[in-house]
């Protein structure tokens, strides 16, 4: 579709689903799309102006990735979540066929920072930040209390589920292509010690920084649902603790700006439930090399050809940070 066509598709459809509106302005693409495309746009009213957000697949055609849950349902969480008093967007409507622009959804664009350092360093959060811990674990702990009952659309992954997918990725790509000795001893360490099934939520599935909008208040939104899933509330508690997402605060475990106790204790304060830290830690090790496998994904479509770019190869790269995080961690067993 041209951007001609695809502009005045989003116009039509935003009429229709939002009348009050007046039709729309000042579209932008904010992402270059290689898992979802996001697109800005303002609706003028007879009041105001309603700044938007519009989340599609790339080329408005759904990907086959077995993570995603897909933008319907995506949606649909979003909504669910957002009614029950999460942090979560507000979708104004979800795409349908008639509207030609393939899938996806509009929600409230908010305002705020994603990016990390500036979170980390910018006096402009510089008195907050000594509360987002914490507050990061108040806002898990409102995502877990979800009533399943509303979310039978999604699937449950168990512990030993998550360790056999990601290391069927590994086999199937890596073990001949680059095998790393780290990884392979992480697996058996995480192998060996795959926590029982045990309380089951709603668990986020990617709750880190890049993925929360951040205000001088604290935070405000949580983004990217795709891949949320019910299972052990532990791992979402955890992926914010992964090094990756500290940004070189690496004395600062949650998302380099607090600590994991200020974190438990804003969680245990919302959910009433005590933390289990060593099944954190299981997680924690868990998203490391989770994190690594998917570096080294990345690199490999780039170099299979599958799909070349700059941004796939430098990701790649950092796997080796994921094998220096390992032996860190697993150094301390």
């Amino acid at each position: 579709m041209a951007d001609g066509e695809f502009e005045k598709a989003l116009d039509a459809a935003t009429r229709r689903y939002m009348p009050e509106t007046t039709g729309i302005a000042d579209l932008k693409r904010l992402s270059a799309g290689a898992s979802q495309e996001t697109w800005a746009f303002d609706a003028p009213t007879a009041s105001g102006t309603q700044e938007l957000i519009l989340r599609r697949a790339p080329g408005g055609i759904p990907e086959s990735r077995s993570t995603a849950i897909g933008q319907v349902r995506e949606a649909k969480l979003i909504q669910i979540c957002h009614r029950h008093g999460v942090k979560a967007p507000n979708v104004r409507y979800v795409l349908q066929p008639e509207d030609g622009l393939g899938v996806g959804f509009v929600m409230d664009r908010v305002p705020g920072e994603t990016l990390a350092p500036r979170i980390l360093r910018d006096e402009l959060y510089a008195a907050v930040r000594p509360q987002l811990a914490r507050q990061c674990g108040e806002v898990i702990a409102s995502i877990h209390d979800v009533p399943r009952d509303e979310l039978d659309f999604l699937e449950e992954i168990t512990p030993e589920q998550q360790w056999r997918n990601t290391w069927n990725a590994y086999e199937k790509y890596f073990l001949e292509w680059s095998p790393s000795p780290v990884f392979d001893y992480a697996f058996r360490w995480l192998k060996e010690r795959v926590p029982a099934r045990d309380r089951v939520t709603l668990v986020h599935g990617d709750y880190r920084n890049g993925n929360i909008i951040y205000g001088p208040e604290g935070v405000r939104v949580v983004l990217d649902w795709e891949i949320a899933h019910f299972g052990d509330p532990m791992e979402d508690l955890a992926w914010i603790c992964v090094n990756s997402w500290r940004f070189g605060n690496i004395d600062k475990p949650v998302g380099g700006f607090g600590d994991r106790e200020q974190m438990f204790e804003g969680y245990e304060a919302v959910s009433g439930v005590k933390v289990d830290p060593e099944r954190v830690r299981f997680w924690e090790i868990f998203g490391s090399l989770r994190w690594g496998v998917t570096c080294r994904s990345m690199a490999f479509t780039h170099l299979t050809g599958h799909d070349r770019s700059v941004e796939r190869p430098a990701i790649g790269r950092r796997s080796s940070e994921c094998e220096a995080d390992l032996m860190i961690l697993l150094g301390r067993s």
